[in-house]
């Protein structure tokens, strides 16, 4: 279906989930599918440091979470240049430059040798942790604001069952090396050439298989729109960059110009002030949240859209302002506690299970320990789905959609808790709080993206890689915290301090408007 421009429209309502050879199943798809991979080579180490590399490197339990806090702390870095770096050149050359850079640090990961080797080692492969930005910028910039958040929980949720995947793989491919023969210190190096082979063939993959934007290339993206804006007879519009500087041409629009209906070119709005016409500017003018005065309504959505939805190359000055922002501080510190503690709960796991459950070995623990992951499939959609699912059946009101957000954290600070204060050593009783914590943990995450396309939308990749940023903090954070507790062996403790950050956070930011006050686009 095509616009009276040649462009395409976006699809309204509709995730080809399952076509991947449609431009937008194609971005869907390695947005989903990058992520996954990059998750999986990012947490290459955990799985075999429970026993394998540890022992094989003489590393103490201190020095194996002093790898987990460097790990993340890479990746903090990388998430606050993704987001402005998305915004400036496109989400699809930064999240393919992302994934071949981080092939690197994991090829040379065999030849680690001792705890300086892997502090390095681990500090570079953070790189790939990155990759959620454009991830979620990419599928932001392709879909509509109805659907946005299903789509960004599904490509974030089904990319971090990496950290189930790696959990599953690592160790059977592991096994495999040693059935043929291969000592454990050998064995556990080759493991990494299967994640390496991955990256390269998904980061080469996706910058020749996809667009940047649905109008095309990056490069000529206000070339494609200004041509719809004047197909729809707006030959002389000006869209405001910002309220106060109007220029003459137009950017990338997420939320799309032209997936609203408009009137056909040849019938004029009627102009005879009926009760019909009056009617119809009252209830679109609610819709819009947008002062139509006297022009008429397709061409005030149109430069609505255009106005309040721009993405822009961000300067310092607009950054900066983003960044200080009451409902950007929300984003960092909910999502600090719902990503940040999957984060640092998902690198101790295993440790954890083996600990209370010595029966299990390596491989066992890592296998129930991957369940925490994988249960990303579902619980992070869940997430965005009931996310829009608020916003469009209760009036589009997005303190909806952020009242979820705080549920879940609440949820999830109440149940981490619980699970550390009995500290069950039967295993029903462990992995079923361990699950039903993960549902909500793991589903604030989807519903944290939900919001975030809303808020700050001409800055979309700055916020992304701020929140993203936010999540690595909180990773890091319950990382130390889980150091420190009884030299890095006292788990369950860490999960009882973790859970009443969850708590204290999301409570103390509930009050917080979702989107900032006058914002134009968005709603």
């Amino acid at each position: 279906m095509e616009s009276p421009g040649g462009q395409p429209y976006k699809p309204k309502g509709i995730i080809p989930v399952l076509n991947p050879f449609n431009k937008y199943g194609a971005v869907f798809f390695f947005s989903w599918m990058g992520f996954m991979i990059a998750f999986w080579a990012w947490y290459t180490f955990p799985p075999l440091l429970t026993v394998t590399i540890r022992d094989d490197l003489d590393l103490t339990p201190a020095q194996v979470a002093n790898s987990n806090i460097v790990s993340l702390s890479s990746t903090l870095l990388m998430r606050l240049l993704a987001g402005p770096a998305c915004d400036k050149f496109g989400s699809r050359l930064v999240f393919g430059g992302l994934l071949l850079l981080g092939a690197l640090p994991v090829g040379l990961a065999p030849l680690v040798k001792d705890a300086t080797g892997l502090y390095i080692s681990r500090f570079f492969i953070g790189v790939l942790g990155a990759t959620f930005v454009p991830c979620q910028v990419w599928c932001t910039g392709f879909f509509d604001k109805n659907i946005v958040g299903t789509a960004n929980a599904l490509a974030g949720g089904w990319g971090n069952a990496g950290g189930g995947i790696t959990y599953f793989v690592m160790p059977a491919v592991f096994d495999a090396f040693r059935a043929r023969g291969h000592s454990p210190g050998v064995a556990w190096r080759l493991t990494f050439i299967v994640p390496l082979a991955c990256i390269i063939v998904c980061g080469i993959s996706l910058i020749l298989c996809c667009d940047d934007t649905p109008m095309g290339k990056w490069s000529d993206r206000h070339l494609h729109i200004q041509e719809n804006l004047r197909s729809q007879g707006m030959e002389d519009a000006t869209v405001p960059i910002q309220p106060t500087t109007p220029v003459t041409t137009v950017v990338d629009v997420p939320g799309a110009i032209t997936d609203r209906p408009e009137l056909p070119p040849s019938t004029p709005p009627p102009a005879d002030g009926s009760d019909e016409e009056k009617n119809s500017t009252k209830s679109r003018k609610n819709e819009s949240h947008f002062d139509t005065h006297t022009i008429d309504l397709s061409r005030a959505e149109m430069l609505e859209a255009a106005q309040g939805e721009t993405v822009v190359k961000p300067s310092l000055r607009d950054a900066l302002r983003v960044a200080v922002s009451p409902q950007t501080i929300f984003h960092v510190l909910t999502y600090a506690c719902s990503f940040g503690g999957e984060l640092a709960i998902n690198a101790i796991l295993s440790s954890y299970y083996l600990k209370n459950f010595p029966h299990l070995g390596q491989t066992g623990a890592s296998n129930w320990a991957a369940m925490f992951g994988f249960l990303n499939v579902v619980t992070r959609p869940l997430g965005g789905i009931v996310g829009d699912l608020l916003y469009n059946y209760v009036g589009r009101d997005l303190w909806w959609k952020k009242a979820w957000v705080v549920a879940c954290g609440v949820a999830t600070g109440t149940l981490l808790v619980l699970i550390g204060q009995l500290d069950p050593h039967h295993e029903p009783t462990m992995f079923g709080l361990i699950f039903l914590m993960a549902v909500f943990h793991e589903a604030g995450n989807g519903a944290n993206f939900a919001l975030v396309p809303h808020v700050h939308p001409t800055a979309n990749g700055v916020l992304s890689g701020l929140t993203g940023a936010g999540g690595n903090l909180g990773g890091v954070v319950f990382a130390v915290i889980f150091r420190f507790m009884d030299g890095g062996t006292s788990y369950a403790k860490g999960f009882w301090v973790i859970g009443c950050i969850h708590i204290g956070l999301n409570l103390a930011v509930s009050w917080i408007p979702p989107v900032p006050k006058g914002q134009i686009g968005g709603h």
